[in-house]
């Protein structure tokens, strides 16, 4: 075959595009962050090209010796990183790392509890859109209406009617701290097994700035790259009588060969994550996410629980002009990248909701700290206290534009 096929310069435009939008503009999308250089090195390494179906030392395949290796390490890290009992490394996402925990435990048609998407869940935890609402029969619990906090109180009623197989802890848009004990002590109620989803707050875990739900749940899930900075991908851990279960349940229930240069990406992650700068970096972002609060709710914006513990904060925009699509689609406009969120109790539909989601891993990766994130608040009250004024506009992009500049992305050229 010739070496001299035409190259692809259609697709890497593309990318190149995508990396221009990247430094040239603020994120504050809580699920997202910036990887460095190493872990995106060994992303698009030629482990790539190696078929390695099965576990280390049990490969279906041939030639594994290196791809054994570099899951071995990813599993010695992740273990040490969290203090868990048993680990695989080998889900390609969170969604599938929670697929894995379903397979292991449940049958189709098993009661389940999750909590409530439009109050700040997952899809995985039982959307009727998603395939945990369609083969499991789930129960959602929420949030208590006035302090928009969990309510532990009613979700230890709906356990104890409804005795579900399994309690499925975690959230995707819950600015507050997860009493994982009190989740533990409900499911012991209810004889449930306790599975905790900690995809966003993962990173704040890993350090201990946030309880760690390991020594309570059965099961323990996570994505690899918000909070913990990552490549794109799934971890799951659980108590060593689960392990072989578990196991079988990714392999092979769930999928076929892993991807070995996204595991050796993870290991990449896992070893960054054990230095102690990681938890500089994500004090700074408790610190960070803290500010940007302070500085909303100075300016009169009203947030879900009134502040944050963690690394989000959730903006309630009911009695403003504007709404979550509305604002997400004017930030962007100026460079200022977050999404559209249902608040609790919500009366306007996903598509449109009305709050929005801010968080702060990926832009404290870029080296903002308070003073930063201070300007950045300001910035994000002149754009939703002025929608569609162009001189404004075009004041915070160029703010923004100066601020990516002073602090470039890092791992891109």
């Amino acid at each position: 075959m010739s070496n001299h096929t035409k190259k692809d310069t259609e697709l890497f435009r593309i990318i190149e595009a995508e990396e221009k939008k990247q430094q040239g503009t603020i994120n504050l999308t809580a699920s997202e962050n910036y990887v460095s250089s190493e872990v995106l090195r060994a992303q698009g390494s030629i482990m790539t090209n190696k078929y390695a179906e099965g576990y280390p030392g049990r490969r279906y395949y041939a030639g594994c010796m290196n791809a054994d290796a570099a899951e071995t390490l990813a599993i010695e890290r992740a273990k040490k990183l969290f203090n868990a009992e048993h680990v695989n490394v080998q889900p390609h996402s969170g969604s599938q790392a929670n697929m894995a925990v379903y397979f292991t435990l449940l049958q189709p048609g098993d009661t389940v509890m999750g909590m409530s998407l439009s109050h700040g869940g997952h899809l995985t935890h039982g959307a009727a859109v998603n395939f945990s609402g369609k083969w499991y029969k789930f129960v959602s619990y929420g949030l208590n209406r006035d302090t928009e906090g969990i309510d532990y109180k009613e979700l230890e009623n709906l356990a104890i009617q409804h005795r579900p197989k399994l309690i499925v802890c975690g959230a995707s848009s819950y600015p507050r701290t997860i009493d994982f004990k009190r989740f533990q002590e409900i499911a012991e109620k209810a004889g449930a097994r306790l599975m905790a989803d900690i995809a966003h707050i993962a990173g704040l875990v890993a350090v201990g700035l946030h309880p760690t739900p390991v020594p309570y749940a059965d099961f323990v899930t996570t994505s690899t790259h918000k909070t913990l900075r990552g490549p794109r991908a799934g971890l799951v851990f659980c108590k060593e009588e689960w392990a072989a279960k578990l196991d079988s349940a990714v392999f092979p229930m769930m999928q076929g060969g892993p991807m070995m240069h996204t595991i050796a990406a993870k290991a990449v992650a896992f070893h960054e994550a054990l230095q102690p700068e990681f938890k500089v970096y994500q004090q700074a972002v408790i610190d960070n996410a803290k500010m940007l609060a302070s500085e909303l709710q100075k300016q009169g914006f009203r947030l879900v629980t009134g502040g944050t513990d963690n690394h989000l904060v959730l903006v309630d925009l009911r009695g403003t002009d504007i709404t979550g699509k509305v604002a997400q689609d004017e930030l962007e406009s100026v460079g200022i990248i977050a999404n559209r969120n249902a608040i609790p109790f919500d009366p306007t539909p996903p598509r449109i909701t009305s709050g929005i989601r801010l968080g702060m891993p990926a832009m404290t990766t870029r080296g903002f700290g308070t003073g930063e994130t201070k300007q950045v608040a300001s910035m994000i009250v002149r754009v939703l206290s002025q929608p569609g004024d162009s001189n404004v506009k075009k004041e915070v992009a160029d703010q923004v534009a100066e601020l990516c500049r002073r602090f470039p992305a890092p791992g891109m050229s």
